[in-house]
């Protein structure tokens, strides 16, 4: 089961047979899923038989699916030393009986050894009424073979047998691609024993919460949180980071990833199926099994041609004498010839393997695209919305001022203090960057300071968080929800001016009688963003910043990053509103957000990025398209990829059908043969699955 001309034959097959509730074809394992009652195994097997498929039931997902068998070559090797003896008897040998016999027998034999597969999938889609590749195959080497064209016939069949292995391995390399991040991680693992010991034990048998030790040079082996020791860690095979992370306790680690200073110790966090790379390959195996609007065109396509060009051969074989005067044997083997060169496995075959290599290239750079219509359509992007914090910059926040504004009865009297401990307090509870920056400010200006029990807590997306302290009600505000609650006088608008000019995100801390202290808030752009948005711009594409935040502090932001349009205090629906705007206004438009807070955003345009995936499950959910590290380049490296996709796409589908075209036209008023046919068919196909698997090398980069 090799494309998605065979997985249609097997639907069909198996449509006339009830209780099968649905069907999930994994091509790249070869493998198929079925929801039905168990007492429909041994009919769908059987279903599946009679196509002229191999079928045998896998006691689990884990277990390996059957790959093409290497030892198939010394048969097919042997097939093509006895078709070229039954073509040296031919040729050289007197034209006498037992000549011909010997010719005859060494034909015969290279067919069956080359051609056993094909007969018995050729016969079983024409006893169905099907035609396929192999009843094609099937139909032209025996008519030949009747026609006395024997060595030919074998010819034929043993380049076919040949070429389509060969084919088998250069899909499978593409389809595997992504397997090979599988093999990063280490199978084993040294593991602390309950005495206290290490012992070396198997990956997949470490459980949860264990403590594992990792020598400078080792690879992770399982996903964890530095428990102790410091070093640099290379991220690079997981997240495409190229500059080694520095890691320490309560840093997280990824399998896969390689220990390069120092020795570390980590608890477990996630079991060995269940790993971030685990999770990668996961989410790009299922996105091999969606199917690109290019592969969707040329499988209706294909639909139509075959029988098409199979009535074509018939009229060549049946008309041609009448219309023409040729003799019925020359109609015949032209019309044979003008099946062979016709099969459409090269057009069949060129969408899947250009889109999995896409893919794959692009997993290995850490940008995990979530299906081929995705990496099909990011070239139409006309327009990406950004949002600020984690995207543009840092995400990573520091506290640049706390400033006590008013002392009143919400405090005691060591206000400054006081205030501190309630913010603190509050900031604590919340996971927001911003609050979790002003924690860590207040906590560094008063370590040995205790916390306040919060009641009544509760977040209010888009504004701050609110709860009660001692009985009184206390808020984490942003500017807009201070206005809201008339909060605002001039005194405190012309203060909170000089900061947000400087760029800072401002919080309020609110009491029952006013405001009480202002916390300023800093996040610095990364480095990569200037030249992404660059990079953007000379793609043809617009970048609109998209941020909750004030307006001042969003254009300092957007000064520095080379972004000319912006929109700043934005609750997630009016995000929402903008990405629609966008659309009605510039064409296709993509979110790039942390696919959290941005999920409607997300979810609404056209394509949507989910930027620092490493870690989170949720921003793998939320996206089209995770780039695992936060380097906003991937996303003109994706749109560019996008381009090579589609350029090669539509290269495969012209050099398929042009190829077949020439060699059409030569058959039908030229002097083409069966040899010819064989390399206009297979030639075509090794030729697009060899130009899609360009894709998998490494364009440049960072």
């Amino acid at each position: 089961m090799d494309c998605s001309a065979e997985e249609s034959e097997i639907r069909r097959a198996l449509e006339p047979i009830a209780g099968l509730r649905s069907l999930r074809f994994d091509l790249g394992r070869r493998t198929l899923a079925l929801d039905a009652d168990a007492a429909l195994r041994e009919p769908v097997l059987a279903a599946i038989r009679a196509t002229g498929f191999e079928a045998r039931p896998l006691d689990g997902p884990s277990q390996a699916a059957p790959k093409p068998a290497s030892s198939g070559l010394p048969r097919l090797a042997l097939a093509l030393l006895l078709a070229l003896a039954s073509e040296s008897a031919d040729f050289f040998a007197p034209d006498t009986l037992p000549w011909r016999l010997l010719a005859l027998g060494c034909a015969a034999a290279a067919i069956l050894l080359a051609g056993f597969s094909t007969y018995r999938k050729g016969l079983s889609a024409l006893r169905l009424g099907r035609l396929n590749i192999n009843a094609l195959m099937t139909v032209a080497v025996t008519g030949a073979f009747v026609i006395g064209q024997w060595p030919e016939a074998a010819m034929v069949m043993a380049l076919y047998a040949i070429a389509e292995l060969i084919e088998a391995r250069a899909v499978d390399r593409a389809r595997n691609a992504i397997q090979e991040l599988l093999a990063l991680a280490p199978q084993d693992a040294e593991v602390r024993q309950p005495d206290g010991s290490w012992r070396r034990q198997p990956s997949a048998d470490v459980a949860v919460g264990a403590l594992v030790r990792l020598r400078p040079g080792e690879r992770v082996p399982l996903d964890g949180e530095v428990v102790s020791g410091q070093s640099a860690v290379d991220q690079a095979p997981v997240t495409g980071e190229s500059i080694p992370v520095d890691k320490g306790p309560g840093d997280g680690l990824y399998a896969g990833t390689i220990n390069q200073g120092g020795a570390l110790e980590f608890r477990v966090s996630a079991p060995a199926s269940d790993s971030l790379l685990a999770r990668i390959i996961h989410a790009v195996e299922v996105a091999q099994g969606s199917r690109a609007p290019t592969q969707r065109f040329v499988d209706r396509f294909a639909a139509v041609y075959t029988p098409a060009v199979f009535a074509i051969a018939l009229a060549v074989a049946v008309l041609t004498p009448w219309l023409l005067g040729w003799g019925w044997s020359q109609a015949l083997y032209k019309a044979l010839v003008l099946l062979v060169i016709a099969c459409p496995c090269a057009l069949v075959i060129s969408t899947p393997v250009t889109v999995v290599s896409g893919l794959a290239a692009a997993a290995r750079r850490g940008i995990l695209i979530k299906g081929g219509v995705h990496l099909e359509e990011a070239r139409k992007l006309k327009a990406v919305a950004l949002d600020k914090t984690g995207t543009i910059t840092q995400g990573r926040p520091q506290l640049a001022a706390f400033e006590p504004l008013a002392a009143s009865a919400d405090v005691n009297a060591d206000a400054d203090a006081e205030l501190g401990r309630l913010a603190r307090s509050l900031a604590l509870r919340s996971d927001h960057p911003v609050s979790a920056a002003i924690a860590q400010g207040l906590q560094a200006g008063a370590p040995d300071t205790a916390t306040l029990a919060v009641d009544e807590f509760r977040a209010e997306p888009g504004r701050g968080v609110q709860g009660r302290i001692d009985g009184r009600l206390y808020r984490l505000a942003n500017h807009r929800w201070v206005e809201e609650l008339g909060l605002c006088s001039p005194a405190l608008e012309a203060r909170l001016q000089t900061h947000e000019q400087a760029g800072r995100s401002l919080t309020l801390l609110v009491g029952e009688h006013g405001v009480l202290a202002l916390c300023a808030v800093a996040d610095t752009i990364k480095d990569s963003s200037r030249q992404a948005i660059a990079e953007l711009r000379a793609l043809g594409v617009t970048p609109v910043m998209l941020t909750g935040d004030n307006a001042a502090t969003a254009r300092a932001i957007a000064e520095q990053a080379g972004i000319t349009e912006l929109q700043a205090q934005l609750l997630p629906e009016e995000k929402l509103a903008a990405i629609e705007a966008l659309q009605a206004r510039l064409g296709p438009t993509a979110m790039t957000g942390d696919g959290i807070n941005d999920a409607p955003a997300l979810a609404r345009a056209d394509l949507g990025f989910a930027m620092g995936g490493a870690g989170t499950h949720t921003a793998m959910e939320a996206a089209d398209v995770v780039v695992m590290n936060d380097d906003l380049r991937r996303l003109p490296e994706t749109l560019r990829l996008s381009q090579r996709t589609h350029a090669v796409l539509w290269q495969n589908i012209a050099l398929a059908l042009g190829i077949k075209a020439v060699f059409l036209v030569a058959a039908v008023f030229g002097n083409a043969s069966m040899w010819m046919a064989v390399f206009a068919d297979m030639g075509a196909s090794l030729l697009v699955v060899f130009n899609g698997l360009r894709l998998l090398r490494p364009q440049g980069g960072r």
